[in-house]
């Protein structure tokens, strides 16, 4: 099965993964000072894209960093429940008949269906009854999506984003979120893509510009 494949494989790479966090927020200290701290009563995580289509090994668009990360998402999604603080989820879906597909038909191989098995968000961190799920159609979860709705109507401030892909999704939405005035609260351990060299870039340029880089430990840590 697909999901114990994934599992053993995200077993492998967390062991790696939190060696590799400190190396990268130590690289990226120049351009991340401490700016801000999480406000728990204001705060809402975004678990971004973390779907069948991009975490099966088996799938051509399978995202390694995305199964590396699978524990910390499942730890920062009880710990804002644990916080009774809103966890919000997208799912990237297009038409079966692509009629919303445009550039990305062509940009890239191979399409996430609405209603398709693909489409599922992993079982071990799915969505609760009354969680809301976004459904986007391009990388930022803010284009043409009620989010920000949702957002101001929950008085976010501080957002919180976790899953994949770094580069992809996770740095349009982060970029989109500043733009609206939302403090954006980007994980390096809780998002993943699919090489190390673009992961650090992502967390160089979110936080140079548009977010505090943070590791998971210190968001739960904050919430409780």
């Amino acid at each position: 099965m697909w999901q114990k494949k994934a599992q053993d494989i995200s077993l492998r790479k967390q062991k790696i993964l939190k060696s590799k966090t400190q190396a990268w927020l130590t690289r990226i200290a120049p351009y991340n000072p401490p700016r801000m701290t999480l406000n728990p009563a204001k705060a809402a995580l975004l678990v971004v894209d973390m779907q069948k289509f991009f975490l099966d090994p088996n799938s051509p668009t399978f995202t390694e960093g995305g199964i590396a990360i699978l524990g910390n998402v499942k730890a920062l999604i009880e710990a804002f429940r644990a916080a009774k603080r809103p966890v919000i989820y997208t799912a990237h879906v297009h038409h079966p008949d692509k009629l919303d597909a445009g550039i990305m038909e062509w940009w890239w191989e191979g399409m996430c269906l609405e209603g398709s098995e693909a489409a599922e968000i992993y079982p071990d961190i799915a969505p609760l009854p009354g969680e809301k799920v976004i459904y986007k159609h391009r990388y930022s979860a803010f284009y043409n999506t009620d989010l920000e709705t949702v957002l101001r109507a929950l008085k976010i401030e501080d957002l919180v984003i976790c899953g994949v892909m770094t580069n992809l999704c996770c740095e349009s939405t982060a970029r989109d979120a500043y733009y609206r005035d939302y403090r954006v609260f980007f994980t390096a351990d809780g998002t993943g893509t699919i090489n190390e060299e673009m992961h650090i870039a992502s967390l160089m340029n979110l936080a140079y510009g548009f977010a505090q880089v943070v590791g998971v430990e210190e968001i739960i840590t904050k919430l409780k």
